[in-house]
């Protein structure tokens, strides 16, 4: 009961991801084939970054748990704390180099026209939530070490579905009437995201009580 209680949130966080991928799709090809074709290979970009991310909270869950077990509060901050700083130099710099080389980046999948425009937009939006995205990949693996699996499955509810498929939804009904106000889906990662760290930062001050 108590390896499920850690690990089911963690299951249904990775289950999440396709199913927010999927919905997205279809939610995309209403809008344009395009714009699923550019959400495709900037989703494969974006992964490197995140898979940096995953991995310090990986890295953070077993130190933050170990102490945690030994009763020793200062160094269970002190492992977030450290956790959290390096999880956001990894995105910052992230946030940097998609920013920069977003163009180079398209035109490595010989992408042109409106698909390159779309990708690009695409990449310089999203790539905003970077910070936040991060911040919420090490909440879940701190949630998950402090016995607060609850928590962490509610995260990934919000930021991989709950706050984006809604979201993304009506902003394409926009787009749909208008191609021109595309970046408003875009946006809809960085609403996600941000409402979500929002959300990780309440329960991380209620669990520190």
């Amino acid at each position: 009961k108590e390896i499920y209680s850690i690990g089911l949130p963690a299951m249904i966080a990775q289950a999440l991801m396709s199913v927010m991928t999927y919905a997205l799709n279809i939610i995309f090809g209403k809008i344009d084939e395009n714009v699923v074709t550019a959400y495709g290979l900037y989703y494969k970009i974006q992964q490197f970054i995140l898979f940096a991310a995953f991995g310090l909270r990986d890295a953070i869950t077993p130190v933050v748990s170990f102490n945690h077990g030994m009763g020793s509060r200062q160094r269970v901050k002190d492992g977030i704390k450290y956790g959290m700083f390096y999880t956001l130099i990894i995105m910052v710099m992230g946030l940097v180099v998609l920013e920069i080389f977003a163009a180079p980046f398209s035109k490595i999948f010989g992408l042109s026209g409106q698909t390159e425009e779309l990708c690009v937009q695409a990449m310089r939006i999203v790539s905003l939530s970077f910070i936040f995205a991060g911040a919420n990949v090490a909440f879940q693996g701190i949630f998950q070490a402090l016995d607060s699996g609850l928590e962490s499955l509610i995260i990934s509810i919000l930021r991989q579905f709950a706050f984006v498929v809604p979201v993304a939804y009506l902003f394409s009904l926009i787009a749909i009437e208008d191609m021109d106000m595309m970046w408003l889906v875009w946006l809809t990662f960085l609403i996600a995201e941000g409402l979500s760290c929002l959300v990780a930062c309440i329960f991380m001050k209620r669990i520190n009580k």
